[in-house]
């Protein structure tokens, strides 16, 4: 008995696997009791029955319990382990517990069972023991005291395993959402097959503004947010499974057959379902999320290739449009890589002093005076030349870059502006592009104030301009405070583009802007295509109405000035005018075409909306001329 009681606990000190060390002890205890077969079955918490060792048992009898929910009709294991104590069966024919079973265990020649429950510390049923007769009788006094031995080295073994078990949960799973974390997914990618083409299919999800989140209203909310979300996706997919593979990534590895042949609309349910309001930490917060997905192709032969390649959409999906879905395409590598490169060029230009400001004349169409001018970012390259703004827009992308940018622009502008008014110059307002990334900083108008009050230039001067799809392109309600705040402190909006498909005017009820800008698109269309004229016409209407000017873009020909004129667009800019230009051509323009500077005027001026009256245009207003160095006006 010590002999065998050593042999069992060296086993387990040694870290043998449970069902190794399970088979050598109904071995032994099969070599001391000849004519008795053993069996241990492990219990799973839910319930559910799976044996270890039985190895004198028929294989078929195995299978059947494999899985089998325990209960007080199945077999004496089964029976024990629900009813928490021993089960004596000494007529296995004749025994309802067994009716289930018996056909697989009387050929056999076994004829009794007696079976006792393994409990852990906690008194929680882990497993069951059991010894089986070829005689309808039961258990004796030295299979009693074996047994007692069996059941205690068991319930350690058991508890072992449990522990590795933990241990290894621990390592897979992650703590705050309770999903498998990066090491199971890495595991799960590695089992995939890539055999078959368009079988399997792979997304990452990435949680938009968790850092801000973080920041703004705590960690606890930011946790309580991931748990929300954890849940949200795992929800929208299944059945397949969701793995959180960093601090704010999920991965969803797809094999249901409906969600691989429709990535889009798989993706659509994940973020429509990841999008609605929820409450974190005490905060309502709207959850908002970036999908890239991968599809197993032909070619590729290892899962690692569809994980590259979900990466390589998700890169593209946050660097052109936060909050949407990106599937792979064949040549989205060569685009990343190319906005790598403009990426690089420009932040080369910005180190080296490279980018300068242009401006473009915003006219009367009547008079064709000069009421106000475009700042345009223009780049020049090492060898002098000049770049324009669109051929390095994708570098507007990156969040680092664009504040630079923008910043470059405000300093740029600022000095010229202050050239301008010192020389006299007719000036009344210029306008400064601002990107997407500026709205996220959280400094927009600090910066703003900072660059022009180096140069004590009232604001009452500057224009911010805002293209349709950072406005509201994904109803970022963080650029709609931001818009609505540098309002309040005086600040004229322009909304660029419009037209192109992201805002609409029920947008001008909640984000309201100053100015609107008409794409080029209809513009363009003047010339053959009457709707364009009815829809100016329309917003012309709507926006009178509402207190906001409104601006042609790309104006070319004097066709397109006179159907402007004649609907009622009194405002214009364009190649018919001028391109833009460097600073002191601009000066020259504003000499020879600035409104209301001319002798002999005689049509009224037409100015843009004056700015909200805020404390900060007040103490503007009190400063002397003299003292802030302004002459000629």
């Amino acid at each position: 008995m010590l002999r065998f009681q050593n042999t069992i606990l060296e086993m387990i000190a040694t870290g043998k696997s449970l069902d190794v060390t399970a088979k050598k002890l109904c071995l032994e205890i099969e070599i001391l009791l000849p004519d008795v077969a053993c069996s241990v079955l492990r219990v799973e918490r839910n319930g559910q029955l799976y044996p270890l060792a039985a190895p004198s048992l028929p294989e078929i009898f195995s299978e059947l319990v494999n899985g089998i929910m325990i209960g007080p009709n199945v077999g004496s294991c089964g029976s024990a382990a629900y009813h928490g104590e021993p089960v004596a069966v000494t007529d296995i024919a004749t025994d309802p517990r067994w009716t289930l079973f018996k056909e697989h265990i009387l050929p056999a020649g076994f004829k009794a069972c007696w079976s006792v429950p393994i409990c852990n510390a906690e008194g929680e049923v882990r497993g069951t023991f059991a010894l089986y007769f070829k005689q309808n009788r039961t258990q004796d006094a030295l299979e009693q005291e074996l047994v007692n031995a069996c059941i205690h080295l068991s319930a350690i073994a058991l508890e072992q395993h449990e522990r590795v078990l933990e241990r290894e949960r621990q390592a897979s799973i992650d703590a705050l959402t309770g999903l498998p974390n990066r090491a199971s997914f890495d595991a799960a990618l590695g089992r995939l097959s890539c055999d078959e083409p368009g079988t399997w299919a792979l997304m990452v999800v990435d949680l938009d503004n968790l850092k801000t989140i973080n920041d703004t209203f705590g960690h606890q909310a930011g946790d309580d947010l991931l748990q929300s979300v954890a849940k949200r996706i795992r929800t929208a997919v299944l059945p397949d499974h969701v793995f959180r593979v960093g601090g704010d990534e999920f991965a969803v590895i797809l094999q249901e057959t409906g969600a691989v042949a429709d990535l889009d609309g798989t993706a659509s349910s994940i973020l429509e379902s990841i999008g609605t309001v929820t409450s974190c930490g005490g905060h309502i917060i709207q959850p908002r999320a970036t999908i890239g997905g991968a599809a197993l192709s032909p070619g590729d032969r290892e899962a690692e290739t569809v994980h590259r390649h979900a990466d390589f959409a998700l890169y593209h999906a946050k660097e052109t449009g936060r909050g949407s879905f990106v599937r792979y395409w064949p040549g989205i590598g060569t685009a990343i890589k190319k906005r790598i490169e403009v990426i690089q060029d420009v932040d080369t230009a910005l180190g080296e002093g490279r980018i300068e400001a242009y401006y473009q004349p915003v006219v009367r169409l009547d008079t064709r005076e000069i009421v106000g001018l475009e700042s345009l970012c223009r780049l020049r390259t090492p060898e002098g030349n000049i770049v324009s703004a669109g051929a390095f827009h994708q570098a507007t992308t990156d969040v680092n870059v664009a504040a630079k940018l923008t910043q470059v622009m405000l300093d740029l502008v600022a000095a010229d502006a202050r050239s301008w008014l010192d020389r006299g110059v007719p000036f009344k307002h210029v306008s400064v592009n601002i990107s997407s990334a500026d709205f996220h900083s959280g400094t927009l108008y600090d910066r703003i104030e900072a660059a022009f009050g180096r140069h004590n230039i009232p604001l009452k001067h500057v224009i911010l301009e805002v293209t349709e799809s950072v406005y509201l392109g994904q109803n970022d309600e963080i650029v709609a405070e931001e818009i609505r705040s540098l309002r309040s402190h005086g600040l004229r909006i322009a909304l660029d583009d419009f037209g192109t498909g992201f805002a609409s005017l029920t947008h001008l009820l909640t984000v309201p802007v100053d100015i609107i800008k008409i794409d080029r698109s209809f513009v363009k269309q003047l010339q053959r295509d009457d709707r364009s004229s009815a829809i100016i016409e329309g917003l012309l209407g709507i926006a009178q109405k509402l207190g906001i000017r409104v601006i042609a873009e790309g104006i070319e020909t004097e066709s397109q000035a006179g159907q402007l004129d004649e609907i009622g667009c009194q405002l214009g800019q364009g190649y018919l005018y001028s391109a833009a230009v460097p600073p002191e051509a601009a000066r020259k323009l504003l000499l020879n075409h600035g409104q209301g500077d001319r002798l002999g005027q005689r049509a009224p001026i037409i100015a843009f909306p004056e700015p909200p009256i805020t404390e900060q245009t007040i103490l503007e207003e009190a400063v002397p001329i003299r003292k802030r160095g302004v002459a000629g006006r």
